[in-house]
């Protein structure tokens, strides 16, 4: 049995046992696992969920057979830990990195994911004509593809991401959901895929990140680079009647959103009309006592939709 057999294996046998997980932001998941009585697993959620150790015998041999063949189970000492956690949304299961997400190709799942699947499937949901070709850019554990390609079954659904960490698990969660339309791909942005896109999603790194850990960092002095990369390959690569939608974070600096002014710089040389809105104005309120956020007010989460007309 390969690797990412055993992974999916282990996937079904956790769903087939109505196993059910909510993953939370990273600061929450700390707090929570710092309470007395938390230090140790009891029970599935707190193994695959909770990221905490736990004693062998604890799981059924089964799937302690499957995540050592997975290459997911650390056995060092008494105590054993799961190098995966799965988490639930939009009725499917998704296997992502372990908490703490510090390793360079961590591949991070949260309430952003979640975020990201209701902006990509409310567009869907408004569209009028059907989506061919879509780009799921950065795509993680595939997620946002995934919840495309189960409302848009006869697409190509490209799940582009630059970490071969990341495109395992969107194998595997391709999988897990039963969505054949779904193709990992290794790239660079859509800088290694060729052609037009009926639909861009992409939920990329936002944060200034002073360790500049790859998952995290959105590169410049407001970690927008990324995201505005993303918006300057969709202008290119958009067909007609084609949309971006963009979930992403900016600090704002006495009531100042700099992602908001670059994006219009970008897209005003464009023939996409766009919308700009913040979903939530006031997340990860931790950041905000560190160095890189000194000076902003808030840290928002927002979603930036340009779209292509079709042509005459």
């Amino acid at each position: 049995m390969g690797d990412d057999e055993a992974l999916l294996r282990l996937g079904q046998r956790l769903r087939d046992d109505g196993y059910r997980f909510t993953t939370v932001t990273p600061a929450t998941h700390a707090r929570v696992n710092r309470r007395p009585g938390n230090e140790v697993a009891g029970d599935l959620r707190d193994v695959f969920g909770w990221s905490r150790p736990f004693p062998p015998e604890l799981l059924p041999g089964e799937l302690r057979e499957l995540m050592l063949a997975a290459g997911v189970a650390d056995e060092g000492g008494v105590l054993w830990r799961s190098r995966v956690r799965f988490s639930t949304y939009d009725g499917e299961l998704f296997v992502h990195s372990a908490f703490p997400t510090d390793a360079p190709d961590s591949v991070f799942f949260g309430p952003d994911t979640y975020r990201l699947i209701d902006a990509a499937t409310a567009y869907l949901e408004g569209r009028e004509q059907p989506v061919a070709r879509v780009a799921d850019i950065g795509c993680g554990t595939a997620a946002g593809a995934i919840a495309v390609a189960k409302r848009a079954p006869d697409a190509q659904v490209l799940a582009v991401d630059i970490n071969d960490t990341a495109l395992r698990y969107a194998r595997v969660n391709a999988r897990l959901a039963g969505t054949t339309g779904v193709q990992p791909r290794h790239g660079d942005l859509l800088d290694d895929v060729d052609g037009a896109f009926d639909l861009i999603i992409a939920n990329p790194p936002f944060m200034v990140d002073p360790a500049g850990r790859a998952y995290r960092d959105g590169g410049g002095p407001d970690g927008n680079d990324l995201s505005l990369r993303i918006i300057d390959a969709a202008a290119k690569r958009l067909a007609g009647g084609g949309a971006l939608v963009l979930f992403s974070g900016t600090g704002i600096t006495g009531g100042r959103d700099p992602l908001r002014a670059a994006a219009a710089d970008r897209l005003a040389g464009t023939d996409l009309t766009w919308t700009y809105r913040e979903v939530d104005p006031d997340v990860y309120g931790e950041e905000l006592e560190g160095p890189a956020y000194a000076g902003a007010d808030r840290i928002a989460v927002v979603v930036l939709t340009a779209t292509r007309s079709l042509p005459q």
